[in-house]
């Protein structure tokens, strides 16, 4: 069996650098006009999940409280109280005709934007994601821009880091990314900001992000959009990582297992069909992981003789039209907190160490990379690029992983060595088949978690720097 890895590359890989300048405000190819509660952690037998971590490479900064909304900058948006206070449109301060690329229709939206702070980078990085989480209620839609400052002091453009909406109905846009996004010194592949020179010592120092809020004209709804953040960092070039040692072993945590091979052929118009789902399915094994699952309503399009429907509604809803396929990270990340009080994150992590915390205090962790079949024992396949659940540690601090790219779903549960996990993921650079050197991910995952945490799963998510 082969594994169906999805066709964006890895993070790690620059682009050649080209002229070119992004629009502002998210409008290319648009004509402006004025105007559940996680299972009880078992004794730990390692330090407290929160103690610090050594200066890290990594970065992950994020917006999501009623303080944060008040220190940027609101162009027509406001606080929506509650709970998990976030920004909506209070007032529109202009529209534009929007030609949908990937529909090919033109309609009039009216916004108002949200800009964040600056953020300024502890160690200055070479890539960056952003990842979001809103509501986007029918008829409505946000874009998300990065513009950051470089270490010789001159700026990037606004880059569109994503055009998104939750749904994919006739009154919404066509969920995309935005290619052909360049200055000269970075680009954007799909969902990554990147320097294309890393070599040459030049690193983006800090940024801000920007929210446009966008929905029909004198429309009652508005998007809301609860947590915006990027994950940034400087990892160096390694074929090897260092070897963790186990720790907070032997749990494992009862998530749902499916396969994506099961849905082999069906709905090609989504990345070719179930073969190339991995990283959907393993978002909705974590969701409902969380006891968060569509309605019966939401499932009606799928054809009933199609076992766990809940997979092909999680690939039609994380679609890129433009990267075509289901495996845009922040996509991902954003179609998880569409489901009721849950948050959703893309980030890096360190070590094992770092994933035993988050499998201690509950929370599995969504994990990228790429491998040769000769590199991971048990898997039976090689792949370019392939998403994963890690869900526990054996007694000796193995991993435990639903891998999706099984025959069937009781065949998803797979027992991993340690150490050729750890490498195969954090690694950010391997050789292929024909031996040429390419890119790893270098630890990038998915955290999912409720909007209310526990106190140990705070600690735990906080000692990775995400809060």
């Amino acid at each position: 069996m082969t594994s169906s890895a999805p066709r964006r590359t890895v993070l790690a890989v620059a682009l050649a650098a080209a002229a070119g300048v992004a629009t502002p405000l998210a409008h290319a190819g648009a004509e402006p006009r004025r105007g559940a509660a996680s299972p009880a952690a078992p004794t730990a037998r390692t330090p407290d999940a929160a103690a610090p971590r050594s200066k890290s490479l990594v970065d992950y900064h994020a917006w999501t409280t009623a303080a944060d909304w008040h220190h940027g900058r609101n162009n027509g948006t406001a606080l929506a109280h509650g709970a998990r206070p976030g920004i909506r449109i209070d007032h529109p301060v202009g529209s534009l005709d929007y030609r949908d690329p990937h529909s090919g229709k033109t309609a009039t939206w009216e916004y108002a934007t949200w800009t964040s702070p600056v953020h300024t980078l502890q160690v200055p990085a070479t890539e960056a994601v952003a990842s979001w989480n809103a509501h986007t209620p029918a008829g409505t839609w946000i874009a998300i821009e990065l513009r950051g400052t470089y270490s010789d002091g001159t700026r990037t453009p606004w880059y569109v880091m994503g055009r998104w909406t939750a749904g994919d109905g006739e009154a919404d846009i066509r969920r995309t990314s935005v290619d052909d996004q360049k200055d000269g010194k970075s680009s954007i592949s799909t969902d990554t900001f990147a320097v294309d020179d890393p070599a040459g010592g030049l690193r983006l120092a800090s940024y801000q992000l920007r929210l446009t809020l966008y929905r029909k004209p004198n429309a009652v709804h508005t998007p809301t959009v609860w947590r915006v953040g990027a994950m940034s960092s400087d990892l160096p070039d390694r074929f090897e990582v260092p070897a963790s040692k186990p720790g907070r072993v032997g749990r494992e945590l009862d998530v749902p297992r499916y396969s994506q091979e099961i849905h082999k052929g069906q709905y090609p118009e989504y990345d070719n069909g179930g073969e190339a789902w991995c990283s959907p399915t393993s978002s909705q094994m974590i969701v409902e992981y969380w006891g968060r699952t569509p309605t019966r309503e939401d499932l009606a399009w799928v054809n009933p003789d199609y076992a766990d429907p809940q997979v092909c509604h999680a690939a039609r809803h994380t679609f890129d039209n433009q990267y075509e396929g289901c495996g845009n990270w922040p996509f991902n990340a954003a179609y998880a907190a569409t489901y009721k009080d849950m948050q959703a994150v893309v980030t890096r992590l360190a070590s094992l160490t770092d994933a035993e915390r988050l499998v201690h205090a509950g929370i599995p962790v969504i994990t990228s990379q790429s491998f040769l079949k000769t590199e991971l024992d048990g898997a039976g396949y090689g792949t370019a690029g392939h998403l994963m659940t890690l869900v526990g540690f054996t007694d000796n601090g193995d991993i435990i992983a639903n891998d999706p790219a099984s025959p069937d779903d009781p065949a998803v549960r797979h027992v991993y060595k340690r150490r050729q996990f750890e490498n195969i993921w954090l690694r950010t650079k391997r050789k292929n088949a024909d031996g040429k050197v390419v890119g790893g991910s270098g630890g990038v995952c998915y955290l999912y978690f409720p909007a209310r945490p526990t106190a140990v799963q705070r600690r735990a998510l906080a000692s990775v720097g995400v809060r």
